[in-house]
């Protein structure tokens, strides 16, 4: 669905690797912590390059949106949780969304404060890193944009499907046994459909 929405030009997704925006030799875009611990730390400067770079382009395209039409988030186990009303209101609010993908033991605090980002987690669970958060919070935003699926009712949040749904063929048979598709299904009569579905489900 992201492919199509992007082909169809409903989306525009860019990937930025902040090791592009370091000037040192080996393109380092993490560093020690100071005060000591564990880990290693984002360094605040790729991120704001790239930032920068992002901005720069935006102007030059002569785009509506810059810094304070945007919406900044950084992924984080310590984050807010996202949710499908998250997912809508950024759909409806925001023109560009940039997702920051923590890693190791977070992203340097500067860049929350100067981006005035957001710390959003995507489940009570810590991930390797940001970037599996980061396209679970594409997919449902995308989802949300006018045109992106196929039918309005999929859209639904409060629609969820039934425990128990089934699609041809009619009779299943794996290891001899045979697995048939409930007779009220193959009625035709949607009153007792709709009240089988509410059981079922």
């Amino acid at each position: 669905m992201l492919r199509k929405a992007a082909e169809r030009k409903l989306v525009q997704i860019k990937l930025v690797n902040p090791r592009d925006f370091t000037l040192d030799k080996h393109h380092k875009a993490d560093d020690r912590p100071y005060g000591g611990g564990p880990g290693m730390v984002l360094k605040a400067e790729p991120i704001l390059r790239a930032i920068s770079k992002l901005e720069a382009r935006n102007s030059k395209q002569k785009k509506s949106f810059g810094f304070r039409n945007s919406k900044f988030v950084l992924t984080s186990p310590r984050g807010k949780q996202f949710t499908n009303a998250m997912a809508a209101k950024w759909a409806k609010q925001y023109e560009q969304i940039v997702i920051i993908a923590g890693h190791y033991e977070g992203i340097d605090a500067r860049v929350k404060k100067i981006l005035k980002a957001e710390e959003i987690s995507v489940g009570p669970y810590t991930l390797t890193g940001g970037e599996v958060p980061a396209l679970v919070m594409v997919d449902a935003i995308t989802r949300r944009l006018p045109g992106v699926l196929g039918k309005e009712e999929s859209l639904e949040e409060k629609r969820i499907a039934p425990e128990q749904t089934y699609t041809r063929p009619e009779i299943l048979t794996f290891k001899g046994k045979k697995y048939r598709v409930p007779k009220v299904l193959l009625s035709g009569h949607a009153a007792n459909i709709a009240k089988w579905r509410e059981g079922a489900g």
